[in-house]
């Protein structure tokens, strides 16, 4: 079957739709992710990095990054005929931060993004969710020439939760980013049915 249609003979299928948040610091790869695997042309929403700006946008470990995100990313995958996730990346500086409530409305689950060389700088990120227990997965970046670390030495870095899923990723990579969408939409489920058994036990 091709998405959008149905054999003869099949009702068509209403396809569930989700909202998947992709967070994480300045520069780590989120609006990389987004477009690496979204199905339509990604809406993105980058200006150019000004001297302006300069004091306070933290360039140290990326002087290579030319632009930024100033509202959110968006891209969509259908990751089967009857489950679409729309992916909104938000943006990684302090001071546009005050957007991230708005796009974290009725969101399922997020992807924090995390780079090894500046592992602080996702903290912000991963407090954020848990204050609004709202499910996360830490996908690691696996930049060129950075230090590759076993996911426990992650998770015991950024101090998180033994449930949390440490994945180690590559942003770039469709195959790579799917794996992480898929591992958020499972622990998302899992961690639903886990709130609602305290509920009702």
């Amino acid at each position: 079957m091709i998405f959008g249609r149905t054999e003869r003979g099949k009702a068509p299928v209403e396809p569930v739709t989700l909202k998947i948040l992709v967070a994480g610091g300045f520069g780590v790869g989120k609006t990389t992710l987004v477009g690496a695997v979204s199905e339509i042309k990604p809406l993105r929403t980058e200006e150019l990095l000004t001297e302006a700006g300069r004091p306070v946008d933290d360039t140290s470990g990326v002087e290579g990054k030319h632009t930024t995100t100033v509202a959110m990313d968006f891209g969509r995958i259908t990751l089967r005929e009857d489950l679409v996730l729309y992916l909104f990346g938000t943006p990684g500086q302090d001071r546009f931060w005050f957007l991230w409530d708005e796009l974290a409305t009725g969101a399922l689950g997020a992807v924090v993004l995390a780079d090894t060389r500046r592992l602080e700088d996702c903290f912000a990120a991963v407090d954020y969710f848990e204050r609004r227990s709202i499910p996360f997965v830490v996908g690691v970046n696996c930049f060129e020439g950075a230090s590759r670390y076993p996911v426990e030495d992650v998770r015991q870095a950024l101090d998180l939760d033994a449930a949390v899923p440490v994945v180690l990723c590559d942003a770039r990579g469709r195959e790579s980013v799917k794996e992480v969408l898929i591992e958020v939409v499972q622990h998302a489920m899992a961690y639903a049915a886990g709130r609602r058994h305290t509920v009702t036990g």
